[in-house]
């Protein structure tokens, strides 16, 4: 059964109008035109719905039935379009996203500030899980953008559906306490680093093989004094004596105000590509769109 939007619309003008002339000028149609989608309307359902007279009309028992149905048909249709209006338009809507924790505590408040300044209405979802976490969300379509380490030398050939856009390199720090004796040099190695205490993330953090990868490059082994989940337990750990750590630079403010310090690693140089992870096989909705440019205007030229 082929019933149109237009066949509806022109019964409900004609009900509401109590007047055919009225109806047709009401949607912009001709009266031959509204005459002619009512009666191919009564064609296709079977029946009639308006009794005609030569100057007037009256409803059936089944147009009297129908014409509740058509208002709620015609209300829900301009009201979803009113609402893909204005998700287009950004007046209305809502984004998923997935960030880990370096950058969701950090340095992505300062992007979503910048986006809320230009769209108060729409409505953000934020999950700070950790890298791998990212990944696993955004590739099952759970958030529609996720900001992370870049993952592509990390996994095998699935990961094809990701896209990786890089947003700036983030170059790993040491982490120390206030009167370490390392805090009198310009930047710290590696080896002199492991000579302290050791407190790093819990293993399978992509930090932690980050980190591990690169000091075997140097020939050097981590034999984590302190294993945690968090960051932020690092800081307090560090700040309170416990041991020294490598970190993200991301997180070198947070680490500051938890009362360490920070300095350059070197030997090695830890860096790595923070960047935006999408789906090709999911399609942004145009808040997540002015989202990710929000993010790669914000960050492209690197963190402060």
């Amino acid at each position: 059964m082929n019933v149109t939007l237009k066949q509806v619309r022109a019964f409900v003008a004609v009900v509401q109008a109590n007047s055919f002339a009225e109806a047709a000028n009401t949607i912009h149609l001709s009266q031959p035109a509204l005459s002619s989608a009512i009666k191919v309307l009564e064609t296709t359902i079977g029946g009639q719905l308006l009794v005609r007279t030569t100057r007037t009309f009256a409803l059936t028992p089944e147009g009297e039935s129908f014409y509740p149905v058509a208002l709620r048909l015609l209300a829900d249709w301009d009201g979803a379009l009113d609402n893909l209006h204005n998700r287009f338009a950004l007046r209305e809507g809502k984004i998923s996203i997935a960030a880990m924790p370096s950058f969701a505590g950090n340095q992505l408040p300062i992007a979503i500030r910048h986006f809320k300044n230009s769209y108060p209405a729409v409505k953000i979802t934020l999950n700070d899980v950790i890298a791998e976490e990212v990944v696993a969300m955004v590739r099952s379509g759970r958030v529609e953008l996720g900001i992370s380490f870049d993952h592509r030398d990390n996994e095998a050939g699935d990961s094809d559906d990701l896209i990786f856009t890089p947003l700036f390199e983030d170059r790993f720090v040491a982490v120390l306490p206030a009167g370490h004796p390392l805090l009198k040099n310009k930047q710290v190695s590696a080896r002199k680093l492991l000579e302290s205490d050791f407190i790093t993330l819990q293993a399978p953090s992509r930090v932690r093989q980050l980190i591990t990868k690169e000091l075997s490059g140097e020939g050097l082994s981590l034999s984590p004094a302190f294993e945690t989940h968090q960051l932020t337990t690092i800081g307090r750990m560090v700040t309170n004596g416990l041991g020294v750590s490598v970190v993200p630079s991301l997180c070198e403010q947070q680490m500051n105000e938890l009362g360490a310090h920070c300095l350059p690693l070197v030997k090695p140089s830890i860096r790595q590509m923070v960047g935006l992870i999408t789906n090709r096989r999911y399609p942004l909705s145009a808040a997540c769109q002015a989202m990710s440019t929000t993010l790669l205007e914000t960050f492209t030229g690197g963190i402060r």
